[in-house]
């Protein structure tokens, strides 16, 4: 690997241990797995929430894992610009930073949710339409604005891929130095719950749950597979690396691996009368830290595979499997 890093003698680099590298929004930084980082709790106003437990540390992928992740981020908050977001600049501009003290060799991106496609907002409305009976279901009022949501994604997501590729190149990188995948999101949802759902911290309906896994989620992932294919980046589709382990849908809700409504009471200790609002519940409907194991075990499972694209799918054995490619994302 032949580097050349701004600052950084390029051979000290390159003797140094390998790193995955994950940059995203809540579903990458471990919103939801417990057990986050000092400092993105709450404190002073960085709700990033990165746990120690994110898919990103469980790859197996290199000896070091670096997580830029933040719960909450857009795209234009991965990509360069002079915004910041709970209080953190660029993740691309980080990246550039991370690069030159690691060898990187393999960037995870998973960007989107928190742009046009509006997972929580969507969220929101369902539970919104349940609750109200006054409310038309959220799967007939959402459904025809799927297709112009997930093209605008896929546009604000590409420009953000492009410039951690930028990134990578600044930090003295070619593209064959390094691995970029780009993931999509496992569904938290499903119509195969538990009776009385909605006392259980899951307040939306079956039909609509039924709408957002069978819809929602898949074209999410679809228009997320053109961006991979028009930037050169691998694919892995997590739409169902949660299935059968979704919320509301064990006896149990230790052995789900996607969070219920979840009130998070040390929000409050962390980041004061901040947490009051939408902090207190900020963990409901992630992915668990058994989920992000199984996730980072796939991860790691297919970029060792050297395919381009392919599928993490929970089985009933309670692990993620690597499945064929999901089928050909339509032109966004």
């Amino acid at each position: 690997m032949a580097l050349t890093v701004f600052g950084t003698p390029a051979v000290a680099v390159a003797q140094t241990p390998a790193a995955v590298v994950v940059l995203g929004d809540s579903a990458a930084a471990g919103d939801g797995a417990d057990d986050y980082e000092p400092g993105t709790r709450g404190e002073n106003g960085n709700w990033c929430h990165r746990s120690k437990h994110a898919y990103v540390h469980r790859t197996g992928l290199a000896p070091e894992s670096v997580n830029l992740a933040c719960s909450g981020a857009r795209a234009a908050d991965v990509a360069f610009g002079s915004g910041t977001h709970y209080t953190e600049a660029s993740q691309a501009e980080r990246l550039v930073e991370v690069a030159g003290r690691h060898r990187v060799s393999t960037v995870i991106v998973q960007i989107g949710a928190n742009d046009d496609a509006a997972l929580f907002d969507t969220g929101v409305a369902c539970i919104r339409a349940f609750v109200d009976p006054r409310e038309p279901p959220c799967r007939e009022t959402l459904d025809p604005l799927v297709p112009e949501r997930m093209a605008a994604t896929a546009t604000k997501v590409e420009a953000a891929v492009r410039d951690v590729r930028a990134a990578m190149r600044r930090a003295g990188y070619g593209g064959r130095d390094y691995t970029l995948v780009l993931a999509s999101y496992a569904s938290p949802v499903t119509e195969h719950m538990i009776p009385l759902q909605a006392l259980a911290g899951c307040p939306y309906s079956r039909p609509d749950a039924a709408w957002g896994r069978t819809t929602l989620f898949p074209a999410l992932s679809a228009a997320l597979q053109g961006v991979a294919e028009r930037t050169g980046a691998r694919f892995l589709d997590l739409a169902r690396a949660t299935e059968g382990f979704e919320a509301c849908t064990k006896p149990l809700k230790d052995q789900e691996w996607q969070r219920r409504i979840t009130v998070d009471p040390e929000a409050l200790v962390h980041g004061g009368l901040d947490a009051i609002g939408f902090h207190l519940a900020q963990e409901s409907f992630h992915p668990t830290a058994a989920a992000h194991a199984e996730i980072g075990r796939c991860m790691g499972q297919f970029v060792r595979s050297g395919s381009s694209a392919s599928a993490c799918v929970a089985g009933a054995d309670g692990r993620a499997h690597l499945e064929a490619p999901p089928a050909a994302a339509p032109a966004a």
